[in-house]
């Protein structure tokens, strides 16, 4: 019966290239008539009998988003494999992973149904403008620039639209860093797609739908502290030669899955070159995570020596 469903959803709505321009309908359909045994030239209509609406899901709590965005609102390429971009997939919410002042996290489950194992990602939903807190933004906003004049008025004196721009602002910007990251080599998670202002990325954690402990949670023994400032250090390296730093970096935005170290929450990405208060932020960087190090049995020297390197490697040439 799923089966059914999807089929009669997939003839509806249509399919999409990665470019987000339509291809022939029919050839998509009659591949996926094949994939199921169906016959192309019958019409299913699976949600007559019961009632349900024409596009609700077989089960779970929403079709997947993936056609909602277009190709500028997917990742990267070239894509993990264990991304979902069927469109017959169901996304079935799991439940709260963190809320923050900004944001919540949710756990989200996405595949097609009866067809194997699912995938787990991590849904990050930024509030809208009356229920956030917008005390980080001025400083942060530096060298993010609208083209048009009001709007950048508006975001300067904080008006009911200017909060809504901020709050788009947040999440692409998150979106856009975490792109340019994860193409660079930068440990991040992978960032599926951005609709409105609701981000999915890869979730860190088990398949069970633990999430991977923060560092500031670990206390690890001396080769492990040092393996991890290891890690630590070539991220921000990698970040560095990008022009960028991660802008509130500490021990509580790091993960650490299977002894990988995994940097999370940045839509407060700085451009240290453009924002004329980056270098400030780079330094605060280090000496923030570095302190956790250093409080652990790091020598506080490395972290002087890192500072120094990072800002050296953000200057422009």
């Amino acid at each position: 019966m799923h089966e059914q469903e999807n089929f009669a959803r997939i003839r509806r709505r249509g399919n999409r290239r990665e470019d987000d321009t339509r291809y022939d309908l029919d050839a998509a359909f009659a591949e996926y008539a094949a994939r199921f045994g169906q016959d192309t030239a019958s019409e299913a209509v699976p949600h007559a009998a019961s009632g349900a609406a024409p596009d609700d899901p077989p089960h779970g709590d929403r079709w997947s988003t993936w056609d909602h965005s277009t190709a500028g609102e997917r990742g990267p390429l070239p894509r993990p494999e264990w991304v979902v971009t069927e469109l017959a997939a169901v996304d079935t919410e799991l439940g709260v992973l963190k809320t923050g002042k900004e944001a919540d996290v949710f756990l989200v489950e996405r595949g097609v149904p009866d067809t194997g194992p699912a995938v787990l990602m991590a849904a990050k939903r930024y509030r809208d403008p009356q229920h956030r807190m917008f005390h980080r933004d001025s400083g942060y906003l530096e060298g993010r620039q609208d083209k048009e004049s009001r709007v950048n008025r508006a975001m300067a004196k904080r008006t009911a639209f200017g909060k809504e721009v901020i709050a788009g602002q947040w999440a692409n910007a998150e979106f856009a860093a975490l792109s340019r990251m994860w193409s660079g080599g930068v440990a991040v998670p992978y960032p599926v797609q951005i609709v409105g202002t609701e981000l999915l990325m890869e979730f860190v954690g088990g398949d069970d739908g633990a999430a991977a402990p923060r560092l500031a949670q670990l206390r690890p023994s001396p080769p492990e502290l040092t393996e991890l400032w290891d890690q630590l250090r070539g991220n921000l390296s990698l970040m560095a030669r990008e022009g960028l730093a991660h802008g509130d970096l500490s021990a509580y935005n790091i993960l650490v899955h299977d002894g990988r170290l995994v940097i999370i929450d940045v839509p407060q990405i700085v451009d240290v070159i453009v924002n004329p208060n980056g270098p400030a932020y780079l330094e605060r960087d280090v000496r923030n995570v570095g302190n956790w190090f250093v409080a652990r049995g790091l020598d506080s020297g490395r972290v002087d020596e890192l500072a120094a390197d990072l800002l050296r490697d953000t200057r422009p040439r």
